[in-house]
């Protein structure tokens, strides 16, 4: 990183402030205001030690690929306008055009979920001047107004638990570094973030219907290009969470039924031929398919041996079979959601997050021992804790089945973990082993 950027990153983040400062305006409820303005601080003080690792300590694809390819189809277009095509051609033709900045990206670039990344970049170094300090920093942003969305979505179901949502939100570690710079993981939640609160005002609140459906289209489209399985896993258990927390307004039981019955069938309808159009992008991660994927996954992670020193193993071998995936189900869940153990750990990013792992094993005991199984296990009838719980445990199936390696285990985990500790927050909340907490002030 130069001078330059060190320099003018205090400027853009000055920006940002007063952009997102304006839009704190809007929010009438104090409480909202004060997370808002410290989710903003984190966010963007967090980009300087995610660009500081990722250029210097550990470099890989946030600098190595995505920044460098970026900057050179930016700095291809401003020496001829005749290179603009590289902003919607596809990545095939730029890696074997001879126009790659650094031969060693040879063939990544092939991947349209890595070209898409190449060229936000190189839509923002028009802004950025090519600067990754200040890029990451754009990243982080956009990551950061998903985000905040996600946490107003539970805020305003449960607004005593300000804190606690928070934490498992704005505040946790891993979360904020992996999605505060140049990767997939940043557009990823803010998508997600963005798609949740856009599908709750369409399903639930009804006001802006065209707006929401704009942003729904919009937030579905990034994580289709960027990474379907995350769209699969996530969308039916969130709109069937939709549906019946719809279905709970109606007071006649039997009225509560027929609208549940016709709502569940028509969002499964919509969702079969939304999957039948996107066949061609997600099929790999149904059925058949799926275990394929995972034994393409398992077997490239065991080819790289410079990766060695991180790769584990689950303990349970996979031999493409249904029958192999449910018996490292648990291991795989685990390894997600637990690991790397403290002692795994070989490096400094490595060890960072298996301290957060350890403090999420240690809260999940802790709710068990204060709930016990029988009402551990009761609380998944609650539609929110079920709609978290399941998208967090397919998740970190399909993560730690595919990904045999700690330092992207850390990073690749990311979407499902708030949602896991959101799900053990409302798991006590339900049984009133949360103290009531005001919720006009944030201390």
């Amino acid at each position: 990183m130069g001078i330059f950027e060190i320099l003018f990153y205090p400027v853009y983040l000055l920006l940002f402030y007063f952009f997102f400062s304006a839009r704190r305006k809007r929010i009438e409820d104090p409480v909202l205001k004060i997370y808002h303005k410290r989710g903003f601080w984190i966010k963007a003080l967090m980009v300087i030690p995610f660009a500081y690792f990722n250029f210097s300590l550990s470099p890989g694809d946030s600098y190595v690929l995505y920044h460098v390819e970026g900057a050179n189809i930016y700095h291809l277009i401003f020496r001829s306008l005749s290179n603009l095509h590289w902003l919607t051609g596809s990545g095939e033709e730029y890696n074997q055009s001879g126009l790659l900045a650094d031969t060693w990206n040879l063939g990544y670039c092939r991947d349209p979920n890595n070209f898409m990344i190449v060229r936000v970049v190189a839509v923002l170094s028009f802004f950025t001047f090519g600067k990754y300090l200040i890029t990451c920093l754009f990243f982080s942003m956009i990551s950061y107004s998903g985000v905040w969305r996600l946490y107003r979505f539970f805020y305003e179901q449960y607004p005593h638990l300000h804190k606690q949502l928070a934490y498992a939100i704005l505040y946790l570690p891993t979360f904020v570094f992996w999605s505060s710079g140049i990767l997939k993981d940043p557009l990823c939640t803010g998508a997600m973030g963005w798609l949740t609160y856009g599908l709750y005002q369409a399903v639930y609140i009804k006001k802006d219907f065209i707006k929401d459906a704009i942003i729904i289209v919009f937030s579905a489209y990034v994580l289709i290009l960027l990474k379907s399985y995350i769209l699969v896993s996530y969308a039916p258990f969130l709109l069937l969470f939709l549906i019946l927390k719809n279905v709970n307004l109606v007071k006649n039981i039997f009225f509560r039924l027929s609208i549940g019955l016709s709502l569940m069938i028509g969002i499964i309808l919509g969702f079969t031929q939304i999957m039948k159009s996107l066949q061609s992008s997600v099929s790999k991660y149904a059925g058949e398919g799926f275990t394929k994927t995972i034994q393409t996954y398992q077997k490239n992670y065991a080819d790289q041996d410079s990766w060695a020193e991180s790769n584990f193993s689950l303990g349970v071998e996979f031999d493409g079979s249904v029958t192999s995936l449910l018996k490292m189900a648990p291991a795989a869940v685990v390894a997600t959601l637990y690991r790397p153990y403290i002692w795994e750990s070989r490096k400094l990013s490595t060890l960072l997050s298996s301290l957060e792992s350890f403090a999420i094993m240690l809260f999940t005991l802790k709710v068990l021992w204060t709930l016990g199984l029988g009402k551990f296990f009761k609380a998944f009838r609650d539609p929110a804790i079920f709609y978290c719980i399941s998208f967090s445990l397919l998740f970190a199936l399909f993560v730690g089945a595919t990904t045999p390696n700690f330092g992207t285990l850390c990073r690749y985990k990311i979407p499902c973990m708030p949602f896991y500790l959101v799900a053990m927050i409302l798991a006590l909340n339900l049984y009133g082993k949360i103290k009531k907490q005001p919720a006009g002030g944030a201390d």
